[in-house]
């Protein structure tokens, strides 16, 4: 059990989104001061824009630790990522936010990364020590925002955070899209592929980066977050079938059915400039193995996951008002 600092003070971006709003409901239970900002002003949040020239006056006065996690996400109906625009937003936005922090004396600045700003490669699972270079846009501005946080040399606590992909009560994201599509009758069953994939927990991922704030070990460090668990696509097929009440499918939609409906998909979505729902790229994430370990966060800080995908689906179904 971690022992939060409650006098310290605390700036958290992008903290209307998914991870923001569990990280500030959690601070705010132990009455540390949160200040906020969003894409949006209101009462609670400061308007921030990565892309703005100068960042709000005193965005970082009388603040000890920033998490950050606003930026530009991986867009998954994009055929075409504008590299430009996600250095812009992820990379120039995050220096100038550590120079606010510098200049404002910032003791510790917690990076919200992601697994993707490295490149997949082989033996999985996959730790902190791989570097191949990311094969997308988004990765490349990530690892290098990466760079800027460990080695620009702004703050004494610098520390990346790279979550797995994250689940939670959600309306966004590829897991509740799956847990619709179910529901629905529109996912067909899957075939085991005997795939690997890592996920985490919100509640997990926003207690290892506290965890990370404030232990002097993790100055400097990049840590992966999962749940310790790795899961297959037809794993995950059934799981979600049974806490939604439905019986077991003991069949499988052919593999090479799969791979013409993803090359009509990936045909659609040329002549559209969007991606369809089903290609080529969501038939290797459905098939393909993203098995990553989080046994340095476990072994330097003492970080052990509370949560498991199959014992949250249940809670997850209720929240989306399916059950």
């Amino acid at each position: 059990m971690m022992n939060i600092i409650k006098n310290d003070h605390t700036l958290v971006t992008g903290s209307n989104g998914f991870i923001g709003q569990y990280l500030c409901n959690l601070l705010q239970k132990n009455d540390v001061f949160i200040r906020r900002t969003g894409r949006k002003s209101s009462e609670n949040e400061i308007l921030l824009e990565l892309t703005a020239d100068a960042f709000p006056k005193d965005l970082c006065t009388n603040i000890d630790t920033i998490f950050h996690l606003a930026g530009k996400a991986h867009a998954l109906a994009e055929t075409q990522q504008d590299e430009h625009e996600y250095f812009q937003i992820n990379t120039e936005g995050t220096r100038k936010l550590l120079e606010a922090a510098q200049a404002a004396g910032v003791k510790c600045f917690v990076y919200f990364s992601s697994v993707k700003a490295v490149g997949d490669s082989l033996p999985q699972p996959m730790d902190e020590t791989g570097n191949s270079p990311a094969n997308t846009p988004y990765g490349r501005s990530k690892y290098a925002a990466e760079q800027l946080v460990l080695h620009g040399g702004y703050v004494p606590h610098p520390v990346v955070i790279r979550p797995s992909m994250v689940y939670g009560n959600s309306h966004k994201g590829n897991l509740p899209k799956m847990i619709k599509a179910i529901q629905r009758g529109f996912f067909p069953p899957l075939p085991e592929f005997n795939n690997r994939r890592s996920m985490v927990h919100v509640n997990d991922l926003v207690s290892a980066a506290l965890l990370a704030s404030q232990n002097a070990q993790a100055a400097g460090q990049i840590y992966i977050v999962t749940d310790q668990q790795d899961y297959s696509s037809r794993q995950l097929y059934d799981w979600i079938r049974s806490a939604l009440g439905k019986t077991s499918q003991h069949w499988a939609i052919p593999l090479v059915i799969l791979r013409i409906l993803a090359k009509t998909g990936d045909i659609i979505g040329q002549l559209t400039a969007r991606r369809f729902l089903f290609d080529s790229d969501a038939l290797l994430k459905l098939s393909g193995s993203a098995s990553y370990s989080s046994a340095k966060i476990s072994r330097e800080l003492g970080f052990f996951p509370q949560h498991t995908l199959a014992q949250s689906l249940p809670d997850i179904i209720r929240y989306l008002n399916l059950i």
